[in-house]
């Protein structure tokens, strides 16, 4: 993995992924730099409860995304329930109401691709748990473009379905656990 610290960190999760992110996210300093932008899958006629349960558990904010607003280092931006979320050529964040991708709204596909678009080699892609093929496409997308790709461990995935359709779509990401990617996110952020 390279030396270089990146523009932007993304994470894509599904099933399990509550557990993952209370691992991950609170683990990061109060003086962590980077945008950490989040596609969890909530089902459309519910609130996204992980934004409220993170703030207080977070030393970094925690909010969900708004349209057209800039991506600022140390915020941590989840997609808002039945929204695509997007990174513009300005490295703003854009919400979309367009089709499905992969059965899902907020895809993580969408966010990844665009990012990668507006970003380039300077992205973390990291999948975590889930039980569909959502993000295998984009982290591919974010390897391509240069930037790093990364897949939990499928031993401590709660589904396996996610993280083995990314290894497929990237046979070279980093394969890690929690522990590990929270500890690579950490001194990318303080560096």
């Amino acid at each position: 993995m390279t030396g270089e610290r990146p523009h932007a960190i993304l994470i894509g999760a599904s099933a399990g992924a509550v557990q993952a992110l209370l691992a991950i996210l609170p683990a990061l300093p109060a003086s962590f730099a980077l945008p950490v932008l989040v596609v969890v899958h909530i089902p459309a006629d519910r609130d996204n409860m992980l934004v409220p349960l993170l703030q207080s558990k977070c030393r970094i904010t925690v909010k969900e995304a708004e349209d057209k607003e800039p991506i600022e280092g140390g915020v941590v931006y989840f997609a808002p329930s039945d929204y695509h979320l997007l990174v513009e050529a300005d490295h703003s964040l854009a919400l979309s109401t367009d089709e499905h991708v992969n059965y899902s709204r907020p895809s993580i596909d969408v966010l990844f691709e665009t990012a990668a678009d507006a970003f380039g080699a300077d992205l973390v892609g990291v999948i975590l748990t889930g039980a569909n093929h959502d993000g295998a496409t984009g982290l591919r997308t974010v390897q391509a473009a240069g930037g790093v790709a990364i897949v939990q461990d499928r031993a401590e995935a709660y589904a396996t379905a996610m993280p083995d359709a990314a290894l497929q779509a990237c046979p070279s990401a980093h394969v890690m656990s929690i522990n590990a990617i929270t500890t690579y996110l950490t001194s990318l952020g303080t560096a």
